[in-house]
């Protein structure tokens, strides 16, 4: 029975016995203390914690999930999966235990004719919690499972909590025997890996208080309405009905496994290593298939870094696999596409994004491996020589920041090599560069407020109407108020608040349109409004300072935009529509909007491309969009179902989860979006865009820059002047200047080269005199000499090799010159193979001088560069040079 089979059974079954099925919510967690919906109940914790109302009582879902906590064992045993689908019926204030229990037997031991999954009822066992007497009665007398088959366990396997204070109770799991092949006889409790868990049904009927850790916390009282949520592994199912020993040979991973093999010229089976490497692929090509699908990008931080890792991690196994430079990753996540996209169609249509932005990253990748991977095996020779067992923090460190390394990439590679990694010192590092350059967005969009503080607002006052499509000021009344992520009844004058309207004309920050701006007035308050956010849907929470008064919860409001800021910002939105079909029609649909920020007078815009867009599309572009606006189109906006929309051509924007309604906006038969912005009634309002430029922010994303309206005009009447002037100085035509200016910027370079020819001559002139001056240091030639400032790192090296090739074969000689390039002082050592044969190494030397310098460095035994931070100090590091020379010598 294949995958998308078994979704569909489950969710007919619940859906006959009246539940109304959610589809699978986006793997982008609305949680905001979540990156990733990381199990199925997830999307469900508002229902759970009273801080909305559900839309039924009664729900079923395949659910998509990511977890990576235990990503290292992933391809080592056979139930570790990065993602992962749990099927799902949950009960608020409906059934409880007694509907729960027969609907899980009723479906798992109906025959296959008749919409079960057949399973034997005698191969099945069931564990409880240790005094849920209640489920016991039900397994046994309503179910008919005999008692030696329903096991009793403790806390830490058969209770259920969040975590934190909330909801909890006890959970009864269904197992199925595999057969004594697997394990020893006993049930659960014995045996696990014989015994498999293939059902969790958990009694929510406990109101937790303090919870201290899993098996500690303590219980307030029983909710006012108990509740089910059940889940069930849809992998682990396929995996018992499909017959195969691990969740890596059902078929949406076993297809992957298998091309991937074909691809490397492996065959499964055969050897463990390469049987691991096979398996983290498959699964880890899957993962950022639906990661990439639900609008994650590659990046450094947050979910970005989650998804970077796990790309990368698989086209590191293809290359331990053998793929070497090729690139296989395109064709594995057709496959990918191909397998789940039985139960997920927007991945079949969304597959140009999704190859987009996972071709640009394995293209990156490879080549950040070419370089970082010469790179550490340097620093493992370093390591190795120096009898070193743990690579440094600092290199590890040097590996993730400047060549793009993954921590956990740099801790395989250094355990292929027998070493250690310095991982305190390498997260010391991480955490210091987080502090010096901080910016935390979840902050930005919930603030200080505790999401349930939100949630019970929400609760109180119902959804907030938003008014602002057609109208910029409005009657209100005050539904909440919270001052450092309290709720607090009034604030004064002076209070940093965050206040929450029952309607509202200010438009949220959102689909990269920035907040509104204005005022809220009271009978005694006046409060001006900076920032609006939608920490959760429905909610609208206005920051600002009380200007003058007291404004109380329950106050009558007037509220206000600042209708000059929302028609800026509304101009850009529109242009950010019409350029977005623009790069459509110039590079082909895989040009997918990856983001855009909307301004008052200007905007960006970012979109998936292989590499960067040629100057001359660019201005094509430019130029269809202006011509748009010259034809004045109108501007409309209407709501129709997702299906009308996608069979219009609306444009969705790649990764964004839209709802039954959606909201498309159209300007003339030019372009037609999903949106939920404000816009401009025609093109014309735009007057004017101007194209900036492009540049690249990650693999396969680029960014336009471009300003709109006046500000565009002002630009290129700025640019005019400028023109001019130029025009005026170098008395040439406008259209001569590119080539006047080319010649005189030749004509600079090349005077630059001469002077940089004549200071490297006049610098090496010395070589001989400083040879002919050596010190002999115990028999060995020394120089050690202050070049003059402002002599280039480049030149310092060039002089300390040309002294050392000055001296005879069979004579030690070690030179040391040190200057200044530029504010900071930089050191270089050279020493001949002879010194190297007594011992003397320029990397030692290069640490002596660097040390007294403030700083660092080193390199190989016959060169070396450091640095440091005070000048003033070189002669003291020449000095300690001698000494060392002197002290190694004797």
């Amino acid at each position: 029975m294949e995958s998308a089979e078994i979704a569909r059974r489950f969710l007919r079954f619940f859906e006959e016995r009246g539940h109304t099925i959610v589809p699978s919510a986006s793997l982008v967690a609305e949680d905001p203390t979540l990156l990733l919906v990381n199990a199925g109940m997830v999307p469900f914790k508002p229902y759970f914690l009273g801080q909305r109302k559900p839309p039924a009582n009664r729900l079923t879902t395949a659910q998509k999930c990511v977890r990576t906590p235990d990503i290292d064992e992933v391809g080592k045993t056979t139930r570790h999966a990065t993602f992962f689908q749990m099927l799902g019926n949950f009960s608020f204030g409906d059934y409880f235990k007694d509907g729960a229990i027969p609907f899980a037997w009723e479906l798992l031991t109906r025959s296959e004719a008749d919409g079960g999954f057949a399973f034997p009822e005698e191969r099945l066992w069931v564990t409880v919690f240790e005094d849920d007497d209640d489920a016991v009665a039900l397994w046994h007398g309503k179910v008919g499972v005999p008692m030696e088959r329903i096991q009793r366990r403790g806390l830490a396997d058969n209770y259920w909590h969040m975590g934190v204070p909330g909801p909890g109770g006890p959970c009864s799991e269904i197992y199925y025997d595999r057969g004594p092949e697997y394990g020893r006889e006993g049930g659960p409790i014995a045996d696990e890996n014989r015994y498999l868990e293939v059902w969790n049904l958990v009694f929510m009927q406990a109101q937790l208080a303090e919870v201290r850790s899993k098996v500690d916390f303590d219980v307030q009282g029983e909710l006012p309405a108990k509740n089910i949520d059940t889940g069930m592994g849809l992998e682990r199912m396929a995996a018992i009905l499909q017959g195969v020993d691990n969740i890596y040979e059902i078929d949406t991973t076993y297809k992957i496994l298998d091309r991937a093999a074909d691809l490397t010229r492996t065959r499964y089976g055969r050897d463990q290593r390469a049987d691991v490497s096979l398996r983290v692929v498959a699964d880890h090509v899957r993962t950022g298939t639906m990661l990439v699908a639900d609008g994650v990008m590659p990046g450094n931080e947050g979910r970005g870094y989650v998804l970077r890792r796990i790309l990368r991690r698989s086209i590191r196994n293809l290359r331990l696999l053998g793929s070497g430079d090729e690139r296989y990753m395109h064709e594995l996540t057709a496959v990918a596409i191909d397998v789940m996209g039985r139960q997920y169609p927007e991945l079949v249509a969304d597959a140009p994004q999704i190859h987009g932005v996972i071709d640009a990253e394995e293209a990156s990748f490879l080549g950040t491996l070419r370089t970082g991977t010469a790179i550490f095996d340097v620093a493992v020779e370093e390591t190795k020589r120096k009898g070193g067992q743990v690579l440094a923090g600092t290199q590890a460190f040097q590996l993730h920041d400047t060549y793009g390394f993954p921590i956990d990439l740099t801790l395989e590679m250094a355990a292929e090599q027998g070493l250690k990694v310095d991982e305190e010192g390498f997260r010391r590092l991480m955490r210091e560069q987080r502090e010096r350059a901080k910016a935390d967005a979840a902050a930005k969009k919930t603030g200080n407020a505790d999401i349930s503080v939100l949630g019970q607002i929400l609760e109180r006052a119902g959804r907030v109407d938003f008014l602002g499509y057609d109208q910029t000021v409005a009657e209100s009344e005050v539904a909440g108020i919270m001052i450092d992520g309290a709720a607090v009844p009034a604030a004064g004058a002076g209070s940093a608040v965050e206040i929450v309207l029952s309607r509202t004309p200010f438009y949220a920050e959102g689909g990269g349109q920035l907040a509104d701006q204005g005022v809220i007035r009271t009978a005694g308050a006046e409060i001006d409004i900076v920032d609006v956010q939608s920490p959760l849907a429905g909610l609208i929470v206005h920051r600002g300072t009380v200007r003058t008064g007291e404004v109380r919860v329950g106050d009558q409001a007037q509220a206000e935009i600042d209708v000059e800021r929302r028609r800026a910002i509304s101009r850009s939105h529109t242009a950010t529509h019409l350029v977005h079909r623009g790069f459509r029609n110039a590079l082909g649909e895989t040009a997918a909007q990856a983001g855009s920020e909307n301004s008052p007078g200007r905007f960006r815009f970012d979109f998936t491309a292989a590499g960067a867009v040629p100057p001359s599309v660019l201005r094509d572009v430019e130029d269809e969009v202006n011509a748009v606006l010259i034809n004045d189109l109108a501007v409309n906006a209407f709501y129709t179902t997702q299906r009308e929309a996608r069979a219009m051509g609306a444009l969705a924007l790649f990764g964004e989860k839209y709802g039954d309604e959606v909201r498309i906006v159209e300007v003339g038969d030019y372009s037609r979006e999903l949106c939920g912005g404000t816009h401009v009634a025609s093109s014309g309002h735009l007057g004017l865009i101007k194209v900036l430029g492009e540049s690249s922010i990650g693999a396969g994303v680029r960014r336009v820059e471009a300003l709109v309206g006046l500000d565009a005009f002002r630009f290129l009447a700025r640019e005019s002047v400028l023109v001019a002037q130029l025009s005026e100085q170098l008395k040439a035509r406008r259209e001569e200047l590119p080539e006047r200016v080319e010649g005189i910027v030749g004509r600079l370079r090349a005077a630059e080269k001469e002077l940089e020819r004549l200071r490297s001559a006049q610098v090496l002139a010395v070589a001989g005199e400083l040879a002919a001056g050596a010190a002999d240091v115990s028999g060995a030639s020394v120089v050690t000499h202050r070049a003059p400032d402002g002599t280039s790192a480049d030149d310092l090296r060039k002089l300390a090799l040309d002294v050392r090739g000055r001296f005879p074969a069979d004579r030690a000689a070690v030179v040391v010159i040190a200057g200044v390039p530029a504010e900071r002082p930089v050191v270089v050592a050279a020493v001949n193979e002879q010194g190297r044969a007594l011992g003397l190494s320029a990397g030692r030397l290069v640490g002596v001088a660097a040390k007294q310098l403030g700083g660092g460095g080193g390199g190989k035994d016959d060169v070396a560069q450091g640095g440091g931070a005070r000048p003033e100090s070189i002669g003291d590091a020449l000095h300690a040079v001698r000494s060392a020379v002197a002290q190694r010598l004797a």
